[in-house]
């Protein structure tokens, strides 16, 4: 689990493992190409971050926090050399509804190999000599929140040497540390991460393991996506029929899930591009109309998965409400279309464990 590149499979059987580590700072900076978890976003592109009326949450309108991103570039495309996927999403309990996705956010952003802001012959794995702030700044002079480290366009009237994308970011930030670093009080600007944001993991990755009696199991689910996304639609002829088949297919699809990831608990990714994601339930299954199409025309795919175990390494549990998910499922434009240095918003498709199911 030395990676935190997600390459291409050789087959689209292939599922690539998403697991957290801890990493020093500078691993997680822009120029390292990391996927991440947590923290502040390490923005691919330096220009053209995503606004804030496009990060808010459907749902309460308040802005929506980095949750993780995911460094898949794809080779056979110049324009794919880096490409990032980000996932942002609302941390407030009271907008995740059962199967509701209106309270995540995912952009992609892809550059080629020749492009403004790295050299054409990167050094990952070389720690810098200087570590550059930018978590206020990008090399572009692009300013940041102070606290989440979105575009950030609003500066404190009374200093002006902090910036935050709304008036919510710059309220926490003030009782949090600013009050006290801009009446002088505080020695230094502080750049420790707020308790605001998630906590910071490095993502890495591992293909996964399977036995042959897994192997057969795993195309048994792949078979079954089409089936499951029908049982949806309702059979009209007899509603018990329905329900009692519905109990049934829903227990299956769970026993299937806990038992595919027996082997591995601790993942908290599934990547699997153009495959399936692994359903925790039989409910609320996409059909493909269910998906949009990218505006470019393509057709959107399956691209990764954010697994239940993430949630306990946030620290979002209060003794009256949390954030939750069964699983998040990403798609991604199929051709992966040009934007330029734009972040382009993708589709997430949120579904919620049925009935007194657990991992």
């Amino acid at each position: 689990m030395a990676a935190n590149t997600v390459k291409e499979s050789k087959t689209n059987r292939e599922v690539v493992l998403g697991f957290l580590e801890e990493a020093e700072s500078w691993q997680l900076l822009s120029n390292q190409f990391p996927s991440k978890v947590g923290g502040r976003p390490a923005w691919l592109s330096q220009v053209d971050l995503p606004v804030v009326s496009e990060l808010q949450c459907e749902k309460c309108k308040l802005s929506t926090v980095f949750l993780l991103q995911v460094y898949a570039p794809i080779t056979e495309y110049d324009r794919c050399f880096h490409r990032t996927l980000f996932v942002f999403c609302c941390k407030t309990p009271a907008c995740y509804t059962r199967n509701d996705n209106k309270c995540f956010k995912v952009f992609r952003c892809q550059l080629p190999r020749k492009n403004d802001f790295y050299p054409f012959d990167p050094s990952p794995d070389e720690k810098p000599e200087q570590l550059v702030n930018n978590h206020q700044v990008l090399g572009s002079g692009l300013k940041l929140c102070r606290l989440c480290g979105c575009l950030g366009q609003k500066a404190c009237s009374r200093c002006h040497s902090v910036t935050y994308c709304c008036k919510e970011h710059q309220t926490i930030d003030w009782k949090h540390r600013h009050k006290k670093e801009c009446s002088n009080e505080a020695s230094e600007s502080s750049e420790e991460l707020s308790s605001f944001l998630f906590p910071e993991w490095e993502l890495v990755t591992d293909p996964e393991k399977l036995l042959a009696k897994d192997e057969e199991l795993h195309e048994a689910h792949t078979l079954d996506q089409e089936s499951m996304a029908c049982l949806n639609n309702g059979l009209e002829d007899s509603e018990l029929e329905s329900m009692a088949l519905h109990e049934t297919q829903d227990s299956k699809v769970f026993q299937k899930f806990k038992k595919r990831i027996a082997n591995e608990p601790q993942q908290v990714l599934r990547y699997r591009k153009v495959g399936s994601p692994l359903w925790v339930s039989a409910e609320h299954v996409p059909r493909e109309e269910d998906v949009p199409e990218c505006p470019c025309g393509a057709k959107r795919l399956f691209e990764f998965q954010i697994m239940p175990q993430l949630l306990n390494h946030l620290k979002v549990d209060t003794t009256d409400a949390s954030i939750d998910w069964g699983t998040v499922a990403i798609y991604t434009c199929a051709d992966s279309c040009d934007q330029g240095t734009k972040y382009s918003a993708e589709f997430i498709w949120k579904q919620d464990f049925s009935g007194d199911q657990a991992v």
